[in-house]
């Protein structure tokens, strides 16, 4: 069983955290290559490209501008961002082996390195999937990515198992082929709501704790049947199985 979850926009410049070990992302090289096209940009066109703030723009025109730099190290990608979703992952307890039982069971999208491994050494950078670069053909990266990390992607479920537990933005499928992922590989889904007004609702910072948390839950506990996802429970959410199908598994806070 292989679990993916999405990229954060917020990355820490420095990790404290102790890892076994950094490896190399399988597509350093497209990043490199991306960086340098987006190191031609000046802070003003960042602004606009990536529709952030002047402060976040100049702060991301230094980071390209610094990218191949010797003095700019690499941080593994499961501690260098720090989005809701990260926070909950909580690794202060992580053991060796729950960092390596991670490195083979969880996978990161980015828009900036593909797909990355929890310990792959990554850089501090800003990127957005609907971004079109000169030098792609004016592509965005989401159609950049696709032909490359299909096959890939659909490999790697399969090497484990051939079941991915989707915890990623529902964006994420754009980096791929997803209706082949679909047809090849078994695709489960769960999904967070809370009861309000007589209703299901998606509370966007509760389904990101719970991903979170439940990434936490799969590595810890070496879950490898989609099964015993149905015990995991969290600030009151738990397994609602008449909601739940199949392909989507539903945690409802009451």
């Amino acid at each position: 069983m292989l679990t993916f979850i999405s990229c954060a926009k917020t990355m820490t410049s420095r990790c404290i955290t102790v890892v076994p070990e950094v490896t190399i992302p399988e597509f350093e090289a497209n990043a490199v290559q991306t960086a340098l096209e987006m190191s031609q940009y000046s802070a003003g066109e960042l602004e606009k490209l990536l529709r952030v703030n002047p402060k976040i723009a100049a702060e991301n025109r230094l980071r390209y501008h610094d990218f191949c730099s010797e003095d700019n190290h690499v941080m593994p990608a499961i501690c260098a961002y720090t989005g809701a979703v990260y926070k909950r992952i909580l690794l202060k307890d992580f053991t060796t082996d729950d960092f390596y039982y991670a490195q083979d069971h969880l996978r990161i999208t980015s828009f900036l390195y593909g797909l990355l491994r929890p310990l792959d050494g990554i850089k501090p950078y800003r990127l957005e999937g609907d971004v079109r670069l000169p030098e792609k053909g004016g592509s965005s990266m989401f159609d950049y990515w696709k032909p490359i990390l299909t096959d890939y992607f659909i490999a790697e479920i399969k090497r484990q198992g051939g079941i991915l537990v989707n915890l990623a933005s529902g964006e994420m499928q754009n980096l791929f082929d997803w209706k082949r992922v679909e047809q090849e590989v078994r695709v489960i889904t769960p999904e967070f709501q809370v009861w309000k007004g007589g209703e299901l609702k998606t509370i966007v910072i509760y389904t990101k704790m719970n991903r979170g948390e439940m990434v936490r839950f799969i590595i810890k506990n070496r879950i490898e049947n989609p099964e015993d996802l149905k015990s995991f429970v969290w600030e009151g959410f738990e397994f609602d199985e008449k909601s739940s199908t199949d392909k989507h598994l539903q945690f409802t806070m009451i």
